[in-house]
C-alpha cells in the first residue's frame, strides 16, 4: 500500500508539471485534477498487480475508480471537463498492465 501511494503522489507530481510546463492549461484546478486522474491510475494499477485478485475484480475496482473520478470531476466542472479524466485513467491503466505483460513474472511488482 505504501508503495502505491508513492507511486500516487509521483504520478500526479510528474503528470502536472509535464502539463503545466509543456502544454497550454485552461486552469489550474483542471490540471490538477487530470493529473490526480493520472496518478490514481498509476497507484491502482500496481495495487491490483497481484496474482491474488482476479481479474474480473481488478476490472470491477478500476471501473469504480473512473466513476468517483467522473462524479468528482462533475461535482467540480462539468462533465465534458470530467470525461477526460477517465480516458487518462484508462490509457494509464492499460500501459502498465502492457508494459507487465512483457516481463516473465507478467508483474511489474516482482
Amino acid at each position: 500500500m505504501q508503495k502505491a501511494l508513492i507511486y500516487f503522489v509521483l504520478g500526479t507530481a510528474v503528470s502536472f508539471l509535464i502539463n503545466y510546463f509543456l502544454l497550454s492549461s485552461e486552469s489550474i484546478a483542471l490540471e490538477v485534477y487530470y493529473a490526480v486522474a493520472f496518478g490514481a491510475a498509476w497507484a491502482v494499477a500496481y495495487y491490483l498487480d497481484t496474482p491474488d485478485i482476479a481479474l474480473p475484480k481488478k476490472l470491477g475496482l478500476s471501473f469504480i475508480v473512473m466513476a468517483i473520478l467522473v462524479f468528482i470531476g462533475t461535482l467540480i466542472f462539468k462533465l465534458e471537463l470530467a470525461i477526460p479524466s477517465i480516458l487518462k485513467f484508462s490509457m494509464v491503466f492499460v500501459a502498465y498492465y502492457v508494459i507487465a505483460s512483457f516481463r516473465a513474472t507478467k508483474s511489474l511488482r516482482k
